[in-house]
């Protein structure tokens, strides 16, 4: 339970440092400047800490449900297998979405399936080297 607790929290802070470096980076600026007319002006840090903390038990949780079922048989193997599911479910779906009902530049939602890929392994690989139910 106490690494459980702990990957949530680790996991839960990388959404949010990932998230930074993704959206603020220059490309990631200029790339997503095509939502700027519906972006908000201003960040709420204190609620999108929390989102994220809530974020990282909830794929934590989601990976150890589905652990006996992930292909591999080390844990490595097996969080990199929950990654790859995160990532069409979290990011693929809603890319295929975005490009059905926005005008959005193909570079712009490339950037966004690559950059989701890797965040998704980050938390993948951590949930493969610390989650062992």
């Amino acid at each position: 339970m106490v690494r459980y607790i702990i990957a949530s929290i680790v996991s839960g802070i990388l959404f949010g440092v990932m998230d930074g470096l993704i959206n603020a980076n220059p490309l990631g600026r200029r790339l997503y400047e095509v939502y700027k007319p519906i972006a908000k002006t201003s960040v709420n840090v204190p609620a999108g800490v929390m989102i994220d903390i809530v974020y990282g038990f909830a794929m934590a949780g989601a990976y150890l449900l589905l652990y006996r079922g992930l292909p591999g048989e080390a844990g490595l193997v097996k969080g990199i297998s929950f990654a790859a599911l995160a990532w069409f479910f979290r990011v693929v779906m809603s890319v295929i979405s975005g490009w059905m009902m926005f005008k959005v530049p193909a570079r712009t939602l490339i950037y966004t399936l690559v950059t989701g890929f890797g965040e998704m392994l980050v938390l993948g690989i951590l949930y493969g080297l610390v989650l062992i139910p």
